[in-house]
């Protein structure tokens, strides 16, 4: 056991404040993942700040027909929530696929968002690991890596981000509402992750002490399908080898929106921009579907083990598309 110092947060400013004077300071809410890390010699802070009592745990209706979700939202409840569930289905699905009904009674919003990567190798202290030990090495390359990254891999890291909110929640074009010493800035989340380029351990633009303290949702198109696919090696408690977070929205015979994002194939959720360029416009099939699923994997690089991922992508890609555009025209 190595010995830490323990802070009960009173405000979101109280939280940032602390965590900013002590450099080896870690934010503590659901503890799902830090705690874990902890235990495995992971994370070793100085200093807990607990952020769970804060008042940070409303779904509220915006101005603009989306919605606000605080960080200390626990994934269950979030999951029931009547406005996820009828306006955000495919959240609702990603919460409900993920782990245990226990932890998703204890995990919170902004702790999924900043969950980290569970390569085994990260998770063993006794390996080389670049995001636990900048400059140390990458033991994965070369090594088992059946659930690892295809797209926006270096030579730094080819862990995978592990969220299924998180993948969702990139569909949706959310936005990261964060508190740190500059005050409040707003993050669209696909811009809060970071490839790993020569720095993996930096997993988010984040900067110590910044706080998140809500999640924005936009209200959804009018009239659009939306759901979310998670293929795993076992029906739950499990960890994805690929998921789908896809909305399309059909007007006729023809895709007047798309939006999708990858799970389980890259450093972070992946949003497949490419296959929405070519969705956008097109009359609604399989070759349609299947050329948008190639165009986002044109620049796949698959390691030796895991190279049945890009096809497990395109499988599944096209099946969520093809379900979507069903649902459209009934």
């Amino acid at each position: 056991m190595k010995p830490f110092a323990y802070h009960v947060a009173t405000s979101p400013a109280d939280a940032v404040a602390t965590m900013t004077d002590h450099p080896g300071a870690a934010y503590l809410a659901g503890g799902t993942n830090l705690v874990d890390h902890m235990k495995l010699g992971v994370a070793e802070p100085d200093m807990l700040v607990d952020v769970s009592r804060l008042d940070l745990a409303e779904v509220e209706s915006t101005d603009g027909g989306g919605v606000r979700i605080g960080a200390n939202v626990r994934n269950s409840d979030l999951a029931a929530h009547p406005v996820i569930r009828a306006r955000y289905p495919m959240l609702a699905r990603a919460l409900l696929s993920a782990a245990s009904g226990q932890l998703r009674n204890s995990a919170t919003t902004a702790g999924n968002l900043l969950q980290r990567t569970r390569c085994v190798y990260f998770q063993d202290v006794t390996t080389p690991c670049n995001k636990r030990e900048p400059g140390s090495g990458c033991s994965a390359i070369g090594g088992y890596v059946r659930y690892h990254a295809i797209l926006g891999t270096s030579p730094g890291c080819v862990a995978v981000h592990p969220s299924d909110m998180a993948v969702a929640m990139t569909a949706l074009d959310a936005d990261v509402l964060v508190e740190g010493t500059d005050g409040p800035r707003r993050v669209p989340v696909t811009e809060f992750y970071r490839l790993p380029g020569d720095a993996p351990h930096r997993d988010t633009v984040l900067s110590h002490g910044e706080l998140i303290t809500a999640v924005e949702l936009p209200a959804p198109p009018t009239g659009s399908m939306a759901d979310y696919r998670k293929v795993r090696d076992r029906a739950s408690f499990a960890f994805a080898l690929v998921s789908v977070a896809a909305e399309l929205g059909i007007d006729g015979d023809e895709i007047r929106s798309a939006r999708i994002a990858l799970g389980g194939v890259a450093h972070k959720p992946w949003r497949a921009r490419r296959a929405e360029e070519q969705l956008v416009g097109a009359r609604p099939s399989d070759d349609v579907f299947a050329a948008a699923a190639d165009a986002e994997l044109a620049d796949a690089q698959p390691l030796p083990g895991n190279e049945f991922k890009v096809e497990l992508t395109r499988r599944t890609l096209t099946a969520q598309l093809r379900m979507l555009a069903e649902r459209g025209r009934s």
